[in-house]
């Protein structure tokens, strides 16, 4: 039996190559051995602030990226949160078992609340996204490093539910994407490549211009030294653009140290850029030729059946608590 998966994305900021190594691809290539939902995760991007319009058009313009780094609407189901409100109500649902304990020591919480004081919304996150997994009963979950504490906490409300009300949720699995896991800022090596990230020389979207992207891997930053070597430790701005590189040329990373060991690192840096263009050209031609009517409608006819799958289980957990 193929594992259902799901994962999400939230429409905020630029599609970057963090989100295309580290997530994006990998849904795309699991659709040949799993049945994947993936979701535009709007009602968790709504915890920060912004603006109604822009995260009006960031919703569909998310959905056409993914649809263009190849995850097929026709294999796979692909909506917006909002438009499913059962994650809303299974939330409500989970949460009032939940203890304000586990949820207060989210590493996530603790470093956003900082930043922008003690939101509710901040605080519940983490059931809204044990909500989301949990709606569709999936078997697995794709996710990297900094997101393992949220699928533990969403394993232990599983867990507590179907010991309290009897077997409703299969506990979900992790999967670990095998490429691509670990992108780093072109400016710190030390720290992951983020939307958030004030510098603009940092980041390299996916849909940005050939042009822009090759001055930023000129730039990019790298470490004392002339040797090109695979060393996190010692030379992590060379290993982040080793791992980049590899990805988008197809060649392991023991070869291209074979072959750039003893050159400059600006040799390497140009090497990598055009890498990486050539490699996004084929997903910018894609997106270009995605209509957003055409989204829209697809998102919308796959919200129907999300929703359908959603108000099984809701329906499910309601009879197993008694309110039905």
């Amino acid at each position: 039996m193929r594992q259902r998966v799901f994962s999400g994305m939230q429409p905020t900021g630029i599609v970057h190559l963090g989100n295309l190594m580290g997530a994006l691809t990998n849904w795309a290539a699991m659709q040949d051995d799993h049945d994947c939902i993936y979701c535009v995760v709007d009602l968790h991007a709504i915890t920060a602030p912004f603006e109604p319009e822009e995260m009006r058009a960031a919703r569909t313009d998310l959905a056409k990226a993914i649809m263009a780094v190849g995850v097929d609407p026709d294999r796979s189901l692909l909506y917006r949160q909002a438009d499913v409100p059962e994650h809303v109500e299974l939330m409500w649902l989970l949460g009032v078992d939940a203890t304000m304990g586990p949820l207060g020591r989210m590493t996530q919480y603790k470093e956003k609340s900082d930043k922008a004081g003690e939101r509710f919304g901040l605080f519940a996150y983490p059931l809204l996204q044990a909500a989301d997994i949990l709606i569709h009963r999936v078997h697995a979950v794709p996710v990297g490093d900094d997101q393992t504490q949220h699928l533990e906490l969403t394993r232990d409300i599983a867990e507590r539910f179907n010991n309290r009300y009897g077997e409703t949720f299969p506990i979900p699995d992790r999967i670990t994407p095998p490429v691509g896991a670990r992108v780093s800022s072109l400016q710190d090596p030390t720290a992951k490549m983020s939307k958030s990230d004030p510098n603009p020389h940092a980041m390299v979207g996916v849909f940005e211009d050939p042009d822009a992207i090759m001055k930023k891997f000129k730039r990019a930053v790298t470490d004392s030294g002339s040797e090109v070597r695979y060393d996190w430790d010692e030379k992590p701005g060379i290993s982040n653009l080793l791992e980049i590189f590899s990805f988008f040329d197809g060649r392991s990373i023991d070869d291209l140290v074979a072959e750039y060991g003893d050159q400059m690192y600006g040799h390497l840096k140009v090497a990598v850029g055009e890498a990486v263009v050539e490699g996004l050209r084929p997903i910018r031609e894609r997106y270009e030729a995605l209509a957003d009517d055409e989204v829209e409608e697809i998102l919308s006819s796959h919200a129907a059946r999300a929703r359908e799958m959603a108000q099984s289980t809701i329906e499910d957990v309601k009879q197993a608590m008694g309110l039905a």
